[in-house]
């Protein structure tokens, strides 16, 4: 159980990284690689797989 905890505290992690670094971007940086600042989200949440 305690290990499950971990493993979705680190998931967490993960996306509230990938979430906070790609809101830092402005919308040419984000247009440059393809990104809507709509898909942050999408894209943060598959990253924590």
């Amino acid at each position: 159980m305690l290990d499950t905890l971990v493993r979705k505290y680190h998931s967490w992690q993960s996306y509230r990284r990938t979430y906070d670094e790609l809101s830092r971007l402005s919308n040419r940086e984000l247009n440059d690689l393809g990104i809507g600042r709509g898909d942050i989200d999408f894209i943060a949440r598959r990253n924590m797989r």
